[in-house]
């Protein structure tokens, strides 16, 4: 049984209810949503006492107020901020305890785009499809598929018992680095280098882009560096992965994220590795972003080394 514990005073610039996403229908039309930093969701989870793919709130540039109806643990993990517990003032990040009838609010933003809130026992929504994650183009999951709004109330499911002080104090803040303003990711070449001329992975590589204002959570539009084409700039639709650049005829890509389409009808030059989707996830409009060519050796090596470090941070805090 679950109580309506959380009351939504105001819902901050985007805030969305998002689990580890709706896998295993792309085939069928259906896009993944989730996290766009997926690091940063599954740290909140774990210093929340949940399991990783348990619903929490993604916090997008200006974060909401809310009120408690009873006490829960609260982590917060990603994006920096400030924040007021009723009247202390401190800055996110870490586990705590919020007591019941005490609001929450988010103050200035210090660094990052996207802030993650986990609360104890996870939140709930109609799961559709195997997932409560929120998709916005297609007004699925979360609450009524779209983001919070004033008045809103979120149920959450069964709280795990408080940690003991000692427990809280140890956790403290135990994300990673978060870019503030540009960050460099990694990517490999393809799935259709060969559309591009051979000079297009040097010119990817020779500056950085910078993040236009009409991004989303379907992708980020970037202006930068020229990408050119040999063979126009369609191709027969195929899939379109988590992070891969697609380039349109303008020559100018654009980075596909955690609303993306399924498919798409654009040649692809590269695609982001999967260590660095979080970093990526925490830039916004008028950030930059720059590209690094890596190998698929590295690819993975990130990716063991990121899993292992994760693993040993649950396995710590359980």
């Amino acid at each position: 049984m679950t109580m309506a514990v959380v009351h939504v005073i105001k819902p901050g610039l985007l805030t969305t209810v998002q689990d580890r996403g709706r896998w295993g229908f792309q085939a069928l039309g259906v896009s993944v949503a989730g996290p766009m930093d997926p690091v940063s969701h599954r740290l909140a989870n774990a210093m929340a006492g949940n399991p990783a793919d348990a619903a929490a709130l993604e916090i997008t540039l200006v974060g909401p107020e809310l009120v408690f109806e009873d006490e829960r643990v609260v982590a917060i993990c990603g994006a920096q901020y400030e924040i007021a517990v009723g009247e202390r003032q401190r800055l996110s990040g870490g586990t705590f305890v919020v007591p019941a009838g005490t609001t929450l609010r988010f103050g200035r933003r210090v660094r990052g785009t996207r802030a993650y809130l986990a609360i104890a026992g996870g939140f709930e929504a109609p799961v559709v499809l195997g997932s409560r994650a929120t998709h916005l183009p297609s007004m699925i999951g979360g609450i009524a598929g779209r983001a919070l709004m004033s008045g809103d109330r979120l149920s959450c499911g069964s709280a795990p018992p408080r940690p003991t002080q000692d427990a809280l104090a140890r956790q403290g803040s135990i994300g990673g680095p978060v870019p503030d303003g540009e960050a460099t990711v990694r990517v490999l070449p393809g799935p259709q280098r060969d559309r591009f001329t051979d000079d297009a992975l040097d010119a990817l590589q020779s500056a950085p882009y910078r993040i236009s204002s009409s991004s989303n959570r379907m992708g980020f539009r970037l202006s930068g560096p020229h990408l050119a084409h040999t063979r126009g700039a369609d191709v027969i639709s195929d899939a379109t992965p988590l992070g891969v650049l697609q380039v349109p005829a303008s020559g100018q890509p654009i980075l596909l994220m955690a609303d993306r389409q399924t498919s798409g009808g654009y040649p692809k030059l590269a695609t982001v590795i999967t260590a660095d989707i979080g970093l990526a996830g925490q830039l916004g409009p008028g950030d930059r972003i720059a590209f690094s060519i890596c190998t698929r050796g590295e690819a993975l090596a990130a990716l063991i080394g990121q899993e292992r470090r994760l693993m040993a941070v649950e396995e710590a805090l359980r």
